[in-house]
């Protein structure tokens, strides 16, 4: 990942995008364990990173089901 894009955030798709390219390349094998480490790393951000979202969107679905209006 570049430095340019490190801080922006990420949405869901991008976030599961690049997570499932993390795991494809550590199931692949051929990687030091330097590079093995930087991707488990790496895909322990992306797995928060989608979770958030996915909180985010259940409690906005619970919300809606709470509501009477909505």
């Amino acid at each position: 990942m570049s430095e340019q894009t490190k801080d922006v955030p990420l949405n869901y798709e991008q976030a599961r995008a690049e997570l499932a390219s993390v795991v494809e390349r550590l199931e692949a094998g051929g990687t030091s364990l330097e590079e093995s480490l930087a991707l488990w790393e790496r895909g322990e951000e992306l797995a928060v990173i989608c979770q958030r979202w996915l909180d985010g969107a259940r409690a906005r679905i619970d919300a809606t089901r709470q509501d009477p209006t909505g």
